[in-house]
């Protein structure tokens, strides 16, 4: 299911094309493709290049990592994730390597890469879904995620399904028209609330 955004400007294709579906198909993921979308995170920009990044991958054919990524989703997330072919955890390392300062750019950071991810998924036909409802602490001591490290953002990853195999409320969702403020309300100039003159229609 194709589910385009009706964007008051132009904009690539690609970013149109984006949207985060939770119907996906029965249908594995390639392993080449799987790393093509990993490479575009690999090539996200990062404060002093530290590519404060990791991700924790899951495929369904791996059946215990597969139930181990679900049992950290919130339930609401579980009923729909579980039909993904990939689960993964985006988690942001909070310090600096080279001197363990705070970077307070992390979660920045980590988010660019998963864009970019998510755009290169795109490009390849396929859909990405990020979660903040999943337990964080929870998600920690299930994959042995060392202190300093954030588990920051779950994502289902797959082929667009049919909206029919959802439950009616998701279904409703995922069928209903995609909404974004405009630009006016938050490109500004100046100072604090006033719209720049070029994003006023």
């Amino acid at each position: 299911m194709k589910k385009p955004a009706p964007s008051d400007f132009p904009v690539h294709e690609l970013i149109r094309e984006r949207w985060s579906p939770r119907a996906f198909a029965d249908k594995s993921v390639p392993q080449g493709v799987l790393r093509s979308i990993f490479e575009a995170a690999r090539w996200a920009p990062s404060s002093f290049n530290e590519q404060p990044w990791a991700f924790i991958v899951s495929t369904k054919d791996d059946k215990e990592n597969f139930e181990k990524m679900l049992s950290i989703l919130v339930d609401f997330n579980v009923q729909w994730a579980k039909s993904a072919p990939i689960l993964a955890l985006a988690v942001a390392k909070l310090a600096f390597a080279n001197n363990n300062a705070p970077n307070r750019n992390a979660q920045y950071d980590t988010g660019a890469a998963t864009a970019l991810l998510s755009v290169e998924a795109t490009a390849r036909g396929l859909a990405v879904h990020q979660m903040a409802g999943f337990d964080a602490e929870k998600a920690r001591q299930a994959f042995g995620i060392p202190k300093g490290w954030e588990p920051i953002a779950a994502l289902a990853i797959g082929y667009s399904g049919d909206p029919a195999s959802l439950p009616a409320p998701l279904k409703d969702r995922e069928m209903a028209p995609r909404t974004r403020k405009p630009i006016a309300e938050f490109v500004m100039a100046d100072q604090w609330g006033h719209t720049a003159p070029f994003a006023a229609k």
